[in-house]
C-alpha cells in the first residue's frame, strides 16, 4: 500500500436529496485532496458509477422508480470544463431503482433493487447503452418482514476470471451466479448460493488472489467469507466475522466492502454506526478478525473506495454530505483521516 495517485475521480450523488449529480474532481498525489473540475446534473439520482476501461466513457445508474442508465463522455485531462457530457438519452432498464452497474463484454449490466432484477444493455460503438436485450428477474424472499418481502438485487459484478456474473440479492439472502451470452445479450442462470437467512447481503468484493470473496451484509453487521471456484462457477460460504465491536450501542448497516491490494486486510463501511471496520485475514483468506473500527468522518457512509495505489480510502458520506479520505497504515491497515470534500448526498466514488 504505497505510491501516489495523481489523476481524477468521479462522485455520484442523489439529486433528489440535494446532491449536485456527478462531480468530476482531480486528486492531489501528495495529499489525496479532491478539487472540483466540473459538474453535471443531466441525470436524476446518479447513485452509482462505472468507467470504461480506457476511461473515455462514464456510466451511471439513475436510481429512480422507473430506473435508467446513462453514458457520459469524459473530458480530456487538459479540458477547461471538466464536466462529463451526456451521450444521447438515458435508457430505461426495465426495472425499478437500479443501485449498481458493471461493464463487461460490450454490455452494461444493472442491478435493480426495487424490482429484484438484473438488466443487460448492449453498448454501441459510441459507448452509449442501447435498449435492454435481457432482464433476469429474481425470485424468493427472506425472514425480515420489512426488507425481505421479495427479491432486491443490490450489486452486479464480474468475477476475476471474466467468466461469471455475480449478483447479491438482499431480499433473498443469496448470491446468484450467471453467465453472459454476449451474442444474445442475455444472462444464463448457473447457480445460486444461499447465505444465512436474514443477513441481507448487499455487496461483495473478491480477494486479490481470486479464490475468495467477501460478502458484506446490510441487515446484520457481518461479513460472510466465501471460497470461489472460477472453474465451476461456485461460491461456498466458509465463515462469518462481525464488522462491529461487541457491545456497540447503535445499529449498523453494512454498505461497501473493500479488500487491500496485498490481500491482508478487508475494510467495510457501516452506516448507523458511521464507521469503517478494519479486519485482518489469515493465511488461508478464510478467517477474518475485526481489529478496530474508525469513524467514517461523517454520517451514513454509503460507499467506500480504494484509490489506484491502494494507499488511501475514500468514504462517500451520504447524510452529512462529504467525501472523506484516509491514509492507510501499511503495517496495520488502519485508516487515518486526512481530509474531506463537500459533496451533498454523496453516494459513490470511482477513480480513473
Amino acid at each position: 500500500m504505497s505510491g501516489r495517485y495523481d489523476g481524477r475521480a468521479f462522485i455520484g450523488s442523489f439529486t433528489s436529496a440535494g446532491g449536485r449529480g456527478i462531480i468530476a474532481v482531480t486528486v492531489d498525489a501528495e495529499t489525496g485532496a479532491l478539487t472540483e473540475r466540473g459538474v453535471t446534473d443531466a441525470v436524476a439520482d446518479p447513485s452509482y458509477l462505472a468507467l470504461a476501461p480506457d476511461g473515455s466513457v462514464l456510466y451511471a445508474v439513475s436510481e429512480t422508480g422507473e430506473g435508467a442508465a446513462a453514458a457520459f463522455r469524459t473530458p480530456a485531462a487538459d479540458a477547461a470544463n471538466g464536466a462529463p457530457r451526456l451521450l444521447g438519452e438515458p435508457v430505461p432498464v426495465c426495472g425499478a431503482s437500479p443501485t449498481h452497474l458493471t461493464l463487461t463484454a460490450g454490455h452494461l449490466l444493472t442491478a435493480n433493487y426495487g424490482s429484484g432484477s438484473v438488466t443487460v444493455l448492449p453498448v454501441g460503438t459510441d459507448g452509449a447503452p442501447r435498449p435492454a436485450s435481457g432482464v433476469t428477474r429474481h425470485e424468493g424472499s427472506g425472514p425480515h418482514s420489512d426488507r425481505q418481502r421479495g427479491p432486491h438485487a443490490h450489486q452486479v459484478v464480474t468475477d476475476p476470471s471474466g467468466r461469471w456474473i455475480l449478483t447479491t440479492d438482499l431480499g433473498t439472502d443469496s448470491v446468484l451466479i450467471s453467465a453472459l451470452d454476449a451474442t444474445a445479450g442475455e444472462l444464463t442462470p448457473h447457480a445460486e448460493t444461499a447465505l444465512r437467512p436474514g443477513t441481507g447481503p448487499r455487496h461483495l468484493a473478491f480477494h486479490s488472489a481470486g479464490g475468495h470473496a467477501y460478502v458484506l451484509n446490510e441487515l446484520e453487521p457481518t461479513l460472510t467469507l466465501c471460497r470461489w471456484d472460477a472453474e465451476k462457477g461456485l461460491l461456498e460460504p466458509v465463515g462469518e466475522a462481525p464488522v462491529l465491536p461487541d457491545g456497540a450501542d447503535v445499529e449498523g448497516f453494512g454498505s461497501e466492502v473493500v479488500v487491500s491490494r496485498d490481500g491482508r486486510f478487508v475494510w467495510a463501511a457501516v452506516r448507523g454506526h458511521d464507521s469503517i471496520a478494519v479486519l485482518t485475514l489469515d493465511a488461508t483468506y478464510e478467517k477474518a478478525e475485526l481489529v478496530t473500527t474508525v469513524d467514517c468522518g461523517g454520517r451514513w457512509p454509503r460507499d467506500l473506495a480504494l484509490d489506484p495505489t491502494g494507499g488511501r480510502l475514500y468514504a462517500a458520506n451520504e447524510h452529512s454530505g462529504e467525501v472523506t479520505w484516509f491514509d492507510i497504515d501499511p503495517a496495520t491497515g488502519i485508516p487515518a483521516r486526512a481530509g474531506s470534500f463537500a459533496a451533498p448526498a454523496a453516494s459513490c466514488v470511482i477513480f480513473g
